[in-house]
């Protein structure tokens, strides 16, 4: 991939390309804060620190990649609007995002997503479209979409402004608690897990990146059966579990940053 200065990079994303999210969403997303907890850390052994995005504008991280990517634009290709496809916090955030940018977005939801999810797109001015609830069914969907109104794809995840943008966690994260050893990452498509290696590997190199999806009970924890076999792995199908958000099929988003993978 070439990169704005004309030099290659391995990777989607930079610490600099993370850097530049940062002064776009200045002023725009909030700094969440870091908690603590002593029971927590008494049950644990460790210090434990807690990143609150739930406090982030749209109540969720992915407000911080949409936003990047909806200021990414250049101005002929904003007119035209954008499109993505998420079974929700990325749909709501790509539609905050090009309201406050004053462009229309097109977002494409599964019939099966929650039903507050879809009222916060309509909310935040979204265009909703139904599918079904696969990946091929949203994929077309939005490529139909792109092709009659010439918007513009806004991927939930493998895609370098959102990774870039979700990298400002990191950023944000190793400011506030420089002292860390560990983080530890909810992974799905694998976005906010390479953004936020990206960033805290550039700034402390010997610091591990954990990981964390849930197996469902019925044992549907692909990224860890694709680090166990040294490959994608696809045909696992989606966890049973609460944890909607979390449900997404893994990408090969700068794999080599993460050393280790858990799961609950």
């Amino acid at each position: 991939m070439a990169h704005s200065d004309g030099h290659k990079q391995q990777y989607a994303a930079s610490l600099n390309d993370i850097k530049a999210a940062a002064d776009r969403l200045a002023g725009k997303a909030h700094v969440t804060p870091v908690m603590r907890c002593s029971t927590l850390d008494k049950l644990t052994g460790h210090k434990l620190h807690f990143k609150c995005e739930v406090f982030q504008k749209g109540g969720a991280f992915k407000f911080r990649g949409a936003y990047n990517s909806v200021q990414h634009l250049s101005p002929e290709q904003a007119s035209k609007g954008v499109v993505t496809h998420s079974s929700g916090n990325h749909a709501a955030a790509v539609a905050l995002a090009a309201h406050m940018r004053g462009i229309p977005a097109y977002i494409v939801v599964p019939s099966n997503a929650p039903a507050c999810k879809m009222a916060a797109v309509k909310e935040y001015g979204g265009q909703l479209f139904l599918c079904e609830p696969t990946m091929a069914a949203r994929e077309g969907t939005c490529a139909e979409i792109a092709a009659e109104t010439g918007a513009t794809f806004i991927p939930p995840y493998d895609y370098g402004p959102v990774i870039a943008g979700q990298g400002t966690i990191g950023l944000e994260l190793m400011q506030q608690v420089p002292e860390l050893d560990v983080i530890v990452v909810p992974v799905s498509g694998g976005g906010m897990l390479s953004g936020i290696a990206i960033a805290a590997k550039a700034i402390k190199p010997d610091i591990l990146i954990i990981a964390a999806e849930p197996s469902g009970s019925n044992d549907a924890a692909d990224v860890a059966a694709a680090k166990a076999a040294g490959e994608l792995v696809t045909d696992l199908p989606k966890p049973v579990t609460i944890a909607d958000g979390l449900q997404g099929d893994d990408l090969p988003c700068n794999q080599s940053y993460s050393a280790d993978v858990g799961w609950w």
